[in-house]
């Protein structure tokens, strides 16, 4: 099993390319034109969200984030990777401009904010949850 694709630009991009990321039995091929989806509302005042896929524990979105923005803590007990493409993400381990990739390991907890506002690509559930001695979710 595989995919096969030829990626071009007329004009040059920035892409982004994950090998190996999907799961064996996620065989759906999708595209969204995400210039014409509709953003949904988000959790919390400030946010909306763009679903993109869903497959098993895994779930992968575009989250825009409006000045000032605030989330409540949280964790994520499947890990989570994060692109940031516009503006500014930040959390308590730093602040993160158009361009970076964070990888937060399984179990991991934070509570993000963002003051000039930004966009997201935002990838949650794709790894193995942590567990304690006794073989339980720690």
């Amino acid at each position: 099993m595989g995919s096969t694709h030829a990626p071009f630009s007329e004009g040059g991009c920035t892409l982004l390319v994950k090998r190996h990321q999907m799961h064996p039995a996620d065989q759906h091929r999708l595209v969204i034109d995400t210039t014409r989806e509709p953003w949904r509302p988000g959790l919390v005042r400030g946010l909306e969200v763009m679903p993109l896929h869903a497959f098993g524990s895994e779930h992968v979105a575009l989250v825009r984030w409006a000045p000032g923005t605030v989330f409540q803590p949280h964790g994520h007990p499947g890990g989570e990777e994060i692109v940031v493409l516009e503006g500014v993400f930040q959390d308590e381990q730093g602040s993160y401009p158009d361009g970076n990739w964070l990888r937060n390991p399984a179990g991991s907890a934070h509570q993000p904010w963002s003051e000039p506002g930004c966009t997201i690509w935002v990838k949650t559930g794709l790894l193995p949850t942590t567990q304690g001695p006794d073989g339980s979710d720690a």
